[in-house]
């Protein structure tokens, strides 16, 4: 009888986690993360797209985007993300 009981219960706790991350989520969805600001491979400095038949990887890293030449330099990115990361921002303050 107990567990008929926590039925609704849990059921009202998975439908009000569902609507807490559905919220998240649209609150960062709505942030547009910073461009990426070179033409080159933040791992590998081969120039983007150079290879027709490699498309480049792309993704958002703490709120910027990042370009890979391929998705095997995502490997080398994640091993020491923070040294990319820097390259980025020197490259983004040279634009200035």
């Amino acid at each position: 009888m107990k567990t008929m009981k926590r039925i609704p219960s849990l059921a009202a706790a998975i439908m009000a986690l569902g609507l807490v991350s559905t919220a998240l989520f649209t609150v960062a969805a709505d942030k547009k993360p910073k461009a990426y600001p070179l033409d080159t491979c933040i791992v590998s400095d081969e120039k983007l797209g150079a290879d027709p038949g490699m498309k480049p990887h792309t993704f958002v890293y703490e709120g910027r985007e990042v370009k890979l030449c391929c998705k095997s330099c995502l490997k080398d990115f994640k091993k020491d993300s923070a040294k990319f990361i820097a390259k980025i921002e020197a490259a983004e303050k040279k634009a200035k």
